[in-house]
């Protein structure tokens, strides 16, 4: 498989994420019981943003001296149209999260916590996914024609209105664990064990953890199918994927108080999830230029954002 990565890029990518996770736990939290502010969330996520874009410009200058800049647009665009089509797949996922805390009852102070182990948590299961995912489309090229399928199968489901939220005590994985574990009755302060009467007994907050980790589990099967869409190189869709994942604490924070007024969301989602799919199974076909892509996702959900606002607004004027 053709890529643009090497042992050095390799390195210095998680170099950068290794020093943003280090940065985002000493920088983004506030006094223990203090909320986080709207706006130190919306900071912390054009930072993020920023961050990434910065990254896309500095591939974009290293290609451009060492691959040519026919490649260095290619790439990048590549990377850019990955990172947006992630960072918007996992909008969802935030919203997720919101139901488990609230479904817990878990402090602003605690979700912070929970979230950062949840990112960590990402970071390496999604590494795992996408080089099992890269090594899949090497060595049997036809994978990518069930990924077409699978994706277009969950735009229309979208489109349907199929994807509600799930009630959160209904899932397999949250009874498995109260069947097979010593569970607290209730929590205790931010600890996920603790030994009573000598025999150890999980508490409230480590099934939090757990359902947040299962859920990007789950999610990442949507969102990894569909960034090998818009490009086959591992590098690629390693740094777009990463990238989207290290600003989620921030924008979940962000998101936390308008996740009811993203009305059209899934909307969008739905009808780039069936677009990208169709140009999977188009591959032998049509080869769609990458610039299209990019353009039809950022158009996509500038228009998504547009209704929606128009949207939240006739219901301010109806009430």
């Amino acid at each position: 498989m053709e890529t643009i990565g090497n042992l050095w890029l390799y390195l210095a990518f998680f170099g950068l994420v290794a020093a943003m996770l280090l940065i985002d736990f000493l920088g983004f939290r506030q006094k223990q019981g203090q909320e986080v502010k709207l706006k130190t969330a919306a900071y912390w996520s054009m930072a993020w943003v920023s961050v990434a874009a910065l990254f896309g410009g500095g591939l974009w200058l290293y290609l451009q001296q060492t691959a040519g800049i026919t490649i260095a647009n290619t790439k990048v665009m590549e990377y850019f149209a990955g990172y947006l089509l992630e960072k918007s797949l996992a909008i969802d996922n935030v919203f997720v999260w919101l139901m488990i805390f609230a479904a817990f009852a878990i402090p602003p102070a605690l979700q912070r916590q929970i979230l950062l182990y949840g990112v960590l948590g990402a970071i390496i299961l999604r590494t795992i996914f996408i080089f099992i995912g890269a090594w899949f489309v090497q060595e049997f090229s036809w994978v990518l024609y069930i990924f077409g399928a699978f994706l277009v199968y969950t735009g229309f489901k979208f489109l349907k209105g199929q994807e509600e939220n799930p009630n959160i005590e209904d899932m397999p994985i949250l009874k498995w664990l109260r069947k097979h574990m010593r569970i607290t009755p209730k929590m205790e302060g931010d600890k996920f064990f603790v030994r009573q009467n000598g025999v150890l007994w999980a508490t409230p907050l480590f099934l939090v953890l757990i359902l947040v980790e299962a859920s990007d589990v789950i999610f990442a099967v949507d969102s990894i199918p569909a960034i090998f869409a818009v490009t086959s190189d591992p590098f690629i869709v390693l740094t777009a994927n990463l990238m989207a994942i290290l600003g989620l604490r921030a924008m979940f924070f962000l998101l936390s108080g308008a996740a009811s007024k993203m009305h059209y969301l899934p909307y969008g989602l739905g009808i780039i999830l069936v677009f990208i799919g169709a140009k999977m199974l188009m591959l032998d076909v049509f080869h769609m230029p990458i610039w299209i892509s990019l353009g039809f996702i950022i158009v996509t959900l500038a228009i998504t954002a547009w209704l929606s606002i128009r949207y939240n607004k006739k219901q301010e004027l109806q009430s």
